[in-house]
């Protein structure tokens, strides 16, 4: 059974990959790097009514957040020295606290898509939301098969998300009107490479169809 023509929303997850204000949220760490906080934002409302639809039918939601600890443990230094170079020092001071910290206000989820009682968090410290996280364990247990992926960015960690849900088995949708990226150029090219080779990496739909198939499937 392919997500990509068949929904079984028992086994299904939607996953709302972060959606923090250190990326949405001005003078936080996105701003600080000079990326269009703006065009981050511009999927909030389409991630809000796939998330009320999916809570309706009892589905399975999982918030990320990207973010380290407090002492930079889990910090590689080569990410060090990618975010220093870009402007933005991972653990430096910024106007919504530490940038890219757990526990700080900037790392936390924006007030419109804050998760609901039961909705599991991960904080992963790095792309993917299956890197030294617990998110696989969380979905094997509830008996998950198939991931519909939403967030920030698009090219990069729903991107990173996407390919390790790939070779774990995961069967995906990605939706192109609930991801975002600083550069459209960036998103449609990311967007791009899920679908080749008959769809490689799963298949792309909007969120007006997907709804759709969610009724269909309710």
């Amino acid at each position: 059974m392919s997500l990509t023509t068949n929904l079984n929303h028992g086994r299904t997850a939607l996953l709302v990959i972060d959606m923090q204000r250190d990326f949405c949220a001005l003078g936080g760490y996105a701003d600080q790097v000079g990326m269009d906080v703006s065009r981050l934002r511009a999927p909030i409302p389409v991630i809000q009514t796939l998330l009320d639809r999916a809570r309706g039918l009892g589905m399975l939601v999982v918030h990320t957040r990207e973010g380290h600890r407090a002492d930079l443990s889990d910090l590689p230094e080569p990410k060090r020295r990618r975010a220093e170079a870009s402007g933005a020092p991972i653990g430096s001071s910024g106007q919504l606290g530490r940038l890219l910290v757990r526990g700080e206000f900037g790392h936390d989820l924006i007030d419109e898509l804050q998760p609901c009682t039961g909705e599991p968090v991960v904080d992963k410290p790095g792309y993917s939301a299956f890197a030294h996280t617990d998110l696989e364990l969380i979905l094997r247990c509830r008996g998950i098969e198939q991931l519909i992926l939403t967030g920030v960015t698009t090219e990069v960690c729903v991107a990173s998300t996407l390919r390790q849900a790939i070779d774990l088995g995961f069967d995906c949708l990605t939706v192109r009107d609930a991801c975002a990226s600083s550069d459209p150029q960036l998103h449609t090219a990311a967007l791009a490479m899920i679908e080749v080779e008959g769809g490689l990496f799963g298949g792309v739909t909007d969120s007006a169809d997907l709804l759709r198939r969610l009724e269909r499937a309710a």
